[in-house]
């Protein structure tokens, strides 16, 4: 990964599903995170079987403090999720070296894009090289939400 964007000591990254605290993300995001408000558990864990997982944890302690997930084709495209960090660790960089370990992760794949959502965190994202659509007008959504 690219040493502008490493985490802090005591801490490391893992993409083991095995290590991802479900109980602890499904609180965060659907206590805490403004696009997954009321989330029910049973959705949360079959987006995180669904997905590439990505934790950040505490070495001295083995928790996780911060979370992002991944949905991609492995080709062509990928969209960045649930990234969330842990109040306790915020302004540490966390976020910003989680972000770049994910792209560092996706860039073997040769994808075309990566896409996100944020209506608080550009300028976190535009550090790691994200930009807003150059063409919006192109893209569309179907939301079952309406």
């Amino acid at each position: 990964m690219d040493d502008t964007f490493r985490l802090p000591d005591g801490y490391e990254i893992s993409t083991d599903p095995e290590r991802v605290d479900a109980d602890r993300v499904h609180r965060w995001l659907s206590t805490d995170a403004y696009w997954a408000l009321g989330r029910p558990r049973e959705k949360q864990d079959r987006a995180i079987a669904g997905s590439l997982n990505f934790g950040v944890y505490d070495t001295a302690s083995g928790e996780q403090v911060a979370y992002a997930r991944i949905i991609t084709d492995r080709a062509t495209f990928a969209w960045l999720c649930d990234v969330y960090v842990d109040p306790s660790v915020r302004g540490k960089g966390v976020g910003t070296a989680l972000v770049g370990a994910v792209r560092e992760e996706l860039r073997p794949y040769g994808l075309r894009r990566i896409l996100l959502a944020t209506h608080d965190a550009h300028a976190v994202y535009e550090k790691l090289g994200f930009a807003p659509l150059e063409r919006p007008d192109q893209w569309m959504a179907l939301d079952f939400d309406r």
